[in-house]
């Protein structure tokens, strides 16, 4: 784990001319997130700068760009490749955050997060990818404490709505009662989008190397691997023999909201985040309970439709993971099937898309809680350049409201309540109540 102090003398946050930098923005859903900046940064307040390694290519989002508001013709454009790490020492202490698109983060995203915490520089991202994460919090915690950045991973549809949804159950039942959670459960509601080729190629490269490596296929069968300690003997806290928080794998029928349930394959990465918020909160002599557990599977009918769908729904995720397990198959799928790195829906599919995200959670006392999570577009899109942009923008203006906590973070532990009120304010929707 890396600990020593950073090589490079930490630029005054004041002293910088950015707040945020967009580092890949000529990626599909880079140039979603340039969108954003371009319909909210001014209003904000937020002195921004798009980024990449194409030169031409960064000059053609800029004209896009202009095309929606004319005052940015002059949109500052900064050149850096993923892996030239003299090129991301000269960006990172050029702005508040860096704001990253570039996927998949294994492969593309490690020099820039050790930049931003060396250099005192937040960061946030859209990973899904559990290995990445924490390569990135034991290489990097340490250091961005020293440093005071907030490296905040998952800040998109993975897992911002998981994430969230815990956080405001506890804050509900912390200020209405004074008490914590035993548990939450999380259950995927109506929902319209498509899956991201970022987000497929991803998938796709940890089977890869959970194939290749038992280190791997441990940290990823641990419901605490992003925990900040772990225990690398046996790769795992505690937690895997816990029926609770072990990855759902079957249909259930779930008692608390009596419907058929189903395994959500996002639940690799959002049930992790969510413990690691908790672990966190908790080294800090607080935390969301005493026996706090989390889970989150799809949910669908609770009668023999809803039975059949969900059962129709795991088949066919062991057959596509089965399929992309086999070489020749995995050829036909990329190549007829699955969506690209950089391809993505077209705009009408992105604005007619939604989510919702339904949060049952149990207080320390019994009672019983309900929220709902929800968006108007699609998720991994639409949704997603929302969360991010929002992300990076409470990041690099509301740090006097936020608790100063610094290092690898979650969304929760970076800026709870805060980014809750931001998304809310920006059209989605976060509510809690008594059950």
């Amino acid at each position: 784990m890396t600990r020593s102090s950073p090589s490079h003398p930490v630029v005054p946050l004041e002293d910088r001319p950015f707040d945020v930098v967009l580092f890949g923005a000529t990626g599909f859903t880079g140039k979603l997130v340039a969108e954003y900046f371009a319909d909210h940064a001014e209003a904000a307040g937020v002195r921004w700068a798009i980024a990449g390694r194409a030169k031409d290519k960064l000059e053609a989002v800029r004209r896009d760009l202009a095309a929606r508001d004319e005052g940015l013709h002059d949109l500052s454009i900064l050149i850096a490749d993923s892996h030239d790490v003299a090129a991301l020492d000269a960006l990172a202490p050029q702005t508040r955050v860096v704001c990253t698109t570039v996927g998949p983060y294994a492969r593309y995203g490690l020099d820039l997060a050790r930049a931003c915490a060396r250099h005192g520089t937040s960061y946030c991202d859209l990973t899904g990818e559990p290995t990445f994460v924490r390569t990135v919090i034991d290489e990097c915690h340490d250091v961005a404490r020293g440093t005071r950045a907030r490296i905040v991973n998952c800040a998109g549809y993975d897992s911002i709505p998981s994430d969230l949804g815990a956080h405001m159950a506890w804050d509900h039942a912390h200020r209405s009662r004074g008490e914590g959670l035993s548990w939450v459960k999380a259950f995927t509601g109506r929902t319209k989008g498509a899956a991201s080729g970022g987000t497929v190629a991803s998938a796709l490269g940890l089977m890869d190397a959970a194939k290749k490596s038992k280190s791997v296929r441990r940290l990823l069968l641990d419901p605490h691997g992003l925990d900040p300690e772990r225990n690398t003997a046996d790769g795992a806290r505690g937690g895997a023999a816990d029926p609770f928080e072990a990855d759902q794998r079957g249909v259930r029928f779930d008692k608390d909201i009596e419907r058929w349930t189903a395994p959500f394959v996002m639940a690799s990465i959002n049930t992790r985040v969510v413990r690691r918020s908790h672990a966190l909160f908790r080294e800090e002599g607080g935390g969301y309970g005493q026996r706090f557990h989390y889970n989150e599977a799809m949910s669908f009918a609770r009668g023999p439709r809803g039975l059949v769908t969900a059962s129709l729904v795991t088949a066919g995720l062991g057959g596509f993971f089965a399929a992309a397990a086999l070489p020749p198959a995995r050829r036909l799928l990329e190549r007829f099937v699955l969506p690209a790195p950089g391809q993505g829906p077209s705009r009408e599919a992105i604005e007619s898309g939604f989510f919702e995200l339904h949060v049952l959670a149990e207080t320390e006392s019994g009672r019983r809680l309900r929220g709902r999570v929800a968006g108007t577009k699609d998720p991994g899109y639409g949704e997603t350049a929302k969360m991010l942009s929002e992300s990076a923008m409470c990041l690099a203006k509301d740090g006097a409201r936020l608790e100063p906590r610094f290092g690898v973070l979650t969304p929760a532990t970076a800026m709870g309540m805060r980014l809750v009120e931001r998304l809310r304010t920006a059209g989605m929707t976060f509510d809690v109540h008594d059950a």
